[in-house]
C-alpha cells in the first residue's frame, strides 16, 4: 500500500484485484482466500484504517456490517 498512490478504487484494483467495495468498507481476500481483511480506505488521505480479519466463515456471518 505505501509504494502507490491511489486515486480510487480501479487503481487499487490494479494491484489489489481481490478488493471489492462493500460500502463503506474495502474487503480484500488474503491468504488463499482464507481470510478477509475489512479496511475504510481514503484516496484522499492516501490512508488505510484496518477494521477486522476474519476467516471466511465470520464474514459470511456478516456480523461485521454492523461496527464495533
Amino acid at each position: 500500500m505505501e509504494a502507490n498512490a491511489f486515486n480510487h478504487l480501479v487503481d487499487l484494483k490494479k494491484v489489489f484485484g481481490n478488493a471489492d467495495y462493500v460500502k463503506p468498507y474495502t474487503v480484500f481476500d488474503i491468504s488463499g482466500n482464507k481470510y478477509r481483511l475489512i479496511a475504510q480506505v481514503s484516496y484522499a488521505l492516501e490512508t488505510a484504517r484496518v477494521g477486522s480479519v476474519l476467516t471466511h466463515g465470520e464474514y459470511d456471518a456478516g456480523k461485521w456490517r454492523m461496527g464495533p
